[in-house]
């Protein structure tokens, strides 16, 4: 667990207890609060791996290769993850709070669920005849 770990272990846990003092009507400031916090990790996160797959496209581009496909669809796939994972936060509460363990199981099925189809959308279909209509001529 790294420092920025600790950091927020030790957010969620003063969250926790400010929410035991407060009571249930500070709940949902509480939990703002606390999710500004995670999306601002996450954005600082996002901001140094977008740099730095910036950075290494560049070198690759400067050492002479081939610049990357503009069709890459690797800044889709990790803004599609980032989102799931920001929105998987508040969809987790809200299950947990509405249906227990059971709503938290089945919010959790549902987000894997969006995540697999966005991922097998992108795969390339088996068993689709790729042949060109040059091909079946003679």
């Amino acid at each position: 667990m790294d420092a920025h770990d600790a950091d927020l272990k030790k957010e969620l846990d003063a969250t926790l207890r400010a929410r035991r003092d407060l009571g249930e009507e500070y709940e949902s400031a509480l939990v703002d609060s606390f999710l500004e916090k995670v999306e601002q990790r996450l954005d600082t996160a996002v901001d140094r791996r977008v740099r730095r797959q910036m950075a290494e496209q560049q070198m690759v581009v400067a050492r002479g290769a081939s610049a990357p496909r503009s069709g890459d669809s690797w800044g889709e796939r990790f803004g599609f993850g980032v989102i799931s994972l920001v929105l998987a936060i508040p969809l987790s509460a809200i299950a947990v709070v509405n249906a227990g363990l059971a709503g938290l199981f089945v919010c959790w099925a549902g987000i894997v669920g969006v995540s697999a189809f966005q991922t097998l959308r992108g795969l390339p279909r088996l068993g689709r005849d790729t042949r060109t209509s040059s091909d079946w001529e003679g």
